[in-house]
């Protein structure tokens, strides 16, 4: 199993590792002559990054000894998470606005707040459906039943998708036919298995075999600005800004890149 498969959490999983947390006994220090293990660094992260953190946090890992584990979720599910208390270290949003309100509860470290990448959002097709959409007129066809989005009020990615379909004139027409994922992986989902022909979903996540998928033009939504920051209140405030300055470098810029997403200001 790999370093990423063991990092990925849902937020089931990691509502688990709340409760253990606050309930978990002092552990017991290490025996002289051995070398203790770094506790894990908890990043909080936009479902949209699940390819790209899972490669930046072997990166890291490698680089700095330091594991990190990952939950992925919709943006704004985490972001209530972090206000209810849960014990991340880092946020890694699909967006602005939610670190923003984060910091406007000062419930993080305002000197590492930073836009990491912008997202682009895509037009995805079940390859198997046995229909054809390269644009987003083409949802009318009235063989797409369902076309499938991230929850516009809780993912930054739902939200693009809604307001590109506003955008065209389009929304009053589909919205019968929308069906909503609790985040942007799960609405590829949807697309993957055929429960929905279609999909407007993140470019990240996009190359699976099921689906065949066409860019939309950044020009009909909100720019996808993705923010992270540190925190506070936290106790491994240094690792954390490592990890965090390890994604805003090259190293994690080319990964970034690789998955899709563009330099902050690109569009």
């Amino acid at each position: 199993m790999s370093g990423g498969r063991r990092r990925a959490w849902t937020l089931g999983m990691a509502a688990l590792l709340w409760l253990s947390a606050a309930c978990a006994p002092v552990a017991p220090q290490a025996r002289p002559g051995t070398v203790a293990q770094p506790e894990p660094l908890l990043v909080a992260a936009a479902a949209s990054l699940e390819g790209a953190f899972n490669e930046i946090g072997d990166a890291f890992e490698a680089e700095t000894g330091q594991p990190v584990t990952f939950v992925f979720g919709a943006s704004g599910n985490l972001a209530t998470q972090i206000e209810n208390g849960a014990p991340f270290d880092v946020f890694a949003a699909a967006n602005v606005e939610f670190v923003e309100r984060l910091a406007d509860g000062g419930l993080i470290l305002p000197d590492t707040q930073a836009v990491y990448a912008q997202g682009r959002l895509a037009l995805a097709v079940n390859r198997a459906a046995g229909v054809t959409a390269t644009n987003l007129e083409d949802l009318l066809n009235p063989a797409i039943t369902r076309v499938a989005i991230a929850n516009p009020q809780l993912a930054p990615y739902g939200l693009a998708a809604q307001q590109a379909l506003h955008s065209r004139g389009l929304w009053e027409s589909l919205e019968l036919k929308i069906v909503y994922g609790e985040n942007v992986r799960q609405a590829l989902q949807y697309v993957q298995t055929g429960d929905a022909q279609a999909g407007l979903v993140a470019l990240s996540i996009v190359s699976v075999p099921e689906v065949s998928y066409t860019m939309i033009d950044a020009a009909l939504h909100d720019s996808l600005d993705q923010a992270l920051v540190v925190i506070a209140g936290r106790p491994h405030e240094e690792t954390a800004r490592a990890f965090a300055a390890f994604v805003l470098g090259s190293g994690g810029r080319e990964i970034l890149g690789r998955h899709g997403f563009t330099p902050p200001g690109e569009f």
